[in-house]
């Protein structure tokens, strides 16, 4: 599936070929440092079919605990994550689900380091509910 992106700003804009039914939930304590909240949706896009359209994202190298490096990306304006890969040569690109204008249309494949995950996060049925604030 073809998708299109972009940051809050709108100076970074890019398209992708994603499958729509694998979306990771990772509820590693990075992931919840990186984007400010619980978890983190990311759906692999193929490096070959990742194309930047606009704008040029800054990168934050990240060094894992195992000493491997992964960049992510993001706009240096708003802040918005974009995407993130190997930091050299990149096979693949972990889009930011949030950030893609089809998002509404995917499903969620399985979520990983469930272990950091926050309990009062995962289960919202008995949490009321406003359309708008």
């Amino acid at each position: 599936m073809k998708v299109d992106g972009r940051c809050h700003c709108g100076k970074i804009t890019y398209s992708a070929i994603v499958d729509p039914q694998s979306i990771t939930i990772c509820h590693c304590t990075d992931c919840q440092m990186l984007t400010g909240t619980v978890y983190r949706a990311n759906i692999a896009a193929p490096a070959e079919t990742f194309v930047l359209l606009s704008g040029a994202p800054r990168i934050y190298l990240k060094t894992a605990q195992s000493g491997s490096q992964r960049a992510h990306a993001f706009c240096a304006d708003c802040g918005t994550p974009i995407h993130s890969s190997a930091p050299d040569l990149p096979t693949k690109y972990s889009l930011r689900v949030g950030c893609l204008a089809q998002r509404a249309e995917f499903g969620i494949a399985r979520q990983q380091w469930c272990d950091s995950e926050l309990p009062w996060a995962v289960n919202l049925e008995d949490v009321p509910r406003l359309a708008r604030q």
